[in-house]
């Protein structure tokens, strides 16, 4: 499961955009996290909405696929994002986990979290829908 996480995560080239990393996966759960780089900010010093849903986003989705066959992947259907304080801090993490599995439609969740001196400060709450596809 983690092999097949890790190939399709290296080959986001977004996420290698925003200096992403995969740091933890468990079957329906997984967690990723990226810098808040100078080129991710919004005009205030945040980190920018986009990075923030990016991250949810990503994480949401590779914990639905750790509940799907081999020869499937997901897409993204919809999702909600609630910012719920400015994202300040060294980096941002993501940590996406299943509500409900199914064979049709996943329904996933993510909160991101906003890290200052090692304090985890929750900054969105995601909450979406995935659609397994043929890889």
């Amino acid at each position: 499961m983690n092999d097949r996480i890790a190939a399709s995560f290296e080959r986001q080239s977004m996420m290698q955009t925003f200096g992403a990393t995969l740091d933890a996966v468990t079957q329906g759960h997984v967690t990723l996290s990226a810098p808040i780089l100078p080129g991710s900010r919004q005009q205030q010093g945040f980190a920018h909405a986009a990075l923030t849903f990016g991250l949810g986003d990503s994480a949401a989705g590779y914990a639905a696929l750790t509940t799907i066959p081999e020869d499937q992947e997901v897409v993204t259907a919809e999702i909600k994002i609630n910012l719920t304080a400015p994202a300040t801090g060294e980096r941002l993490i993501a940590k996406g986990r299943v509500i409900k599995p199914g064979r049709r439609l996943i329904v996933v969740s993510s909160e991101v979290f906003a890290v200052i001196d090692g304090v985890e400060t929750l900054v969105a709450v995601l909450q979406g829908t995935m659609v397994p596809v043929s890889a």
